[in-house]
């Protein structure tokens, strides 16, 4: 029997006291501390591999006892003991609750100390939610632990051809190059591949990646700009994104039709679990009125981890192009 676990993050059996990012499918390289507020009180002991708290693994079976009979009759005879002796205490209780005609008795006063045993319970502070991508003006990247803003005018589509958290311009137009569409503006947020993690290797790399996916050729094979001609490296250099220290790298690219275009990538630490890398890739195209290559660095300076207090309520509301 298969259970479907919905993503997110579990205690790591693995490793006592961390947590690890279930994605629905397979376990990530993602861990973190466990929230704080389940830092208080014991955790629930999970399955093996990394398993979910009270949820089996996907696609596992029981483990069977000496006899033959599945560990689930275990739990089942131990379920079914419980129970009787819960009914046998509640039945006592009402019992010796009465007085002997049979009416209730007064409820006995209860000490200071049972009474301040019993407060942490009744006020115990609710759990924090987590950051959700409802607001139109926030994308919210909760695998990588960042947000970003979402510009005026551009727009946080449900499904891209590389299924990664994305924002692109609202309108699209027919591509110079190829019968498809383009968008004059798009920003992805990617976890990065491979062991390299130091920033500047990391965006040196990617900016290869990110310019054949913008103007080279699509997911499709259509070189919808008629293919890239030539490269220029207009900057380079070490900043801070969403409090790591990241590295970011931009080329202006001339493309076999249409008028060619910039593309960025902006290498940091995640601010989750292992900080594994992240990469965030832009791709502007050149000659857009209303598309400023300084909107790459407003959209850079607005990256947030997290929790961060800037996180909600509108980051982008103010941003324009």
């Amino acid at each position: 029997m298969s259970y479907a676990t919905p993503p997110g993050w579990y205690p790591d059996t693995g490793a006592p006291g961390t947590e690890r990012w279930w994605d629905g499918t397979a376990w990530t390289a993602h861990i973190r501390p466990p929230a704080a507020e389940h830092a208080a009180s014991p955790q629930p002991s999970a399955p093996e591999a990394f398993g979910p708290p009270s949820l089996p693994l996907p696609h596992q079976h029981g483990p069977r006892d000496e006899a033959g009979d599945g560990s689930r009759t275990k739990v089942l005879a131990i379920t079914l003991s419980g129970l009787l002796v819960l009914g046998a205490a509640v039945t006592g209780a009402v019992l010796l609750g009465r007085d002997e005609d049979g009416t209730p008795a007064a409820p006995a006063a209860t000490t200071s100390s049972e009474s301040s045993a019993a407060t942490p319970a009744a006020t115990a502070s609710p759990t924090a939610e987590p950051a959700t991508d409802e607001d139109p003006a926030v994308l919210v990247d909760q695998l990588n632990g960042i947000s970003l803003p979402v510009p005026d005018g551009w727009e946080k589509p449900e499904n891209t051809s590389e299924d990664v958290p994305t924002i692109r311009t609202e309108q699209s137009y027919d591509c110079p190059g190829a019968a498809s569409f383009c968008y004059h503006g798009t920003v992805t947020t990617h976890t990065a591949r491979g062991a390299e993690s130091d920033p500047e290797a990391l965006a040196k790399a990617d900016i290869v990646t990110a310019a054949d996916r913008a103007f080279e050729e699509d997911g499709l094979g259509r070189r919808t700009h008629g293919g890239i001609k030539a490269h220029r490296v207009i900057e380079e250099r070490e900043l801070t994104v969403a409090g790591r220290t990241g590295y970011l790298v931009r080329w202006k690219v001339t493309t076999g039709e249409g008028p060619g275009g910039y593309v960025q990538s902006l290498a940091f630490p995640s601010s989750v679990g292992t900080e594994t890398p992240v990469t965030v890739r832009f791709a502007f195209d050149a000659d857009v009125a209303g598309l400023p290559l300084s909107l790459m660095d407003t959209i850079t300076r607005g990256i947030r981890p997290l929790g961060d207090s800037a996180t909600n309520g509108g980051v982008g509301a103010s941003i324009g192009p």
